[in-house]
């Protein structure tokens, strides 16, 4: 069963360590996800963008199929299904085909308007018992289309978009989407306690997760971070165990060409950086 996000991100906030947001493109990632936090105790939150919900032939394809797995495979570890950088449409679209978490990412509108429409949807989602998500102040690099340039966001603007009620809130403290450049400056941790201080006890979010150190990671989940998103890595993951198999031959001995064949390595690559990702959080054994 779909749960929202809110129970495990109080728990993770209370107990000092944070969940992992997995996106997911394809099966593959996804059961490869389930089958990670189900073997590590761990609760888990899948991230799907707009565009891999497309991707996937749309929302409710997603929902039929992550439902489908929690029963098949007998996951019992908590699981929220999350829109990630939803636009105003998306999330309405998710929520109507049954996603259990959405986030609005209005960061791009002046605050009032970013205000405005995330009340809206806030008031949606407590009627239905889902979890909502939203930004302040852009995340850098690129996510499907959309380029930032690691904003850091201002404290007072955060403060009015967690008094709406949201469930969790991310706000942009230097970090960004994709691989880090050479000349980063790092997470601005003066930022985040700023934040911290205006919104409290919610729980906040950090985009971006794949390249940043992991004391800086720690230092964040010691600031009141509770929700970590990772995506780029377990993408280049992938790619480094299915290229492998291809530079091996290994696709043209016996049946190696059966994508179930082709796509195993990348498929427990996934699982790997999963696992890794969860035990640098601290969710495991969590669930």
């Amino acid at each position: 069963m779909l749960v929202s996000a809110k129970e495990m991100l109080n728990k993770a906030r209370e107990g000092k360590y944070a969940v992992g947001q997995f996106n997911i493109n394809n099966l593959e990632w996804t059961k490869a996800i389930l089958l990670t936090a189900q073997e590590q105790n761990s609760p888990v939150i899948l991230g799907v963008s707009e565009g891999a919900g497309k991707y996937m032939c749309g929302y409710k394809t997603v929902v039929g199929m992550v439902k489908g797995m929690l029963e098949e495979l007998g996951i019992t570890v908590p699981v929220a299904l999350h829109l990630d950088h939803g636009s105003y449409d998306g999330a309405k679209a998710c929520i109507e085909a049954g996603f259990s978490s959405v986030m609005f990412d209005g960061s791009h509108y002046p605050i009032e308007e970013n205000i405005e429409k995330t009340k809206e949807l806030v008031s949606e989602c407590e009627k239905l018992g889902l979890s909502i998500e939203a930004e302040v102040g852009s995340i850098g690099g690129e996510e499907d289309g959309v380029i930032g340039a690691g904003e850091c966001a201002d404290p007072d603007e955060c403060k009015a978009i967690a008094d709406l009620g949201v469930t969790m809130l991310a706000a942009g403290i230097g970090n960004i989407h994709g691989k880090y450049p050479e000349n980063w400056a790092g997470l601005s941790f003066e930022t985040l306690a700023a934040v911290k201080e205006k919104v409290g006890d919610m729980p906040l979010v950090l985009h971006g997760g794949t390249g940043i150190p992991e004391d800086m990671i720690k230092k964040a989940i010691s600031l009141g971070v509770a929700k970590i998103n990772v995506n780029t890595e377990c993408q280049l993951a992938f790619q480094e165990a299915t290229r492998k198999y291809i530079e091996e031959g290994k696709d043209k001995q016996g049946k190696g060409f059966d994508p179930r064949k082709l796509l195993a390595p990348g498929f427990e690559a996934i699982k790997e950086t999963v696992k890794e990702k969860m035990e640098l959080f601290g969710s495991i054994g969590k669930a």
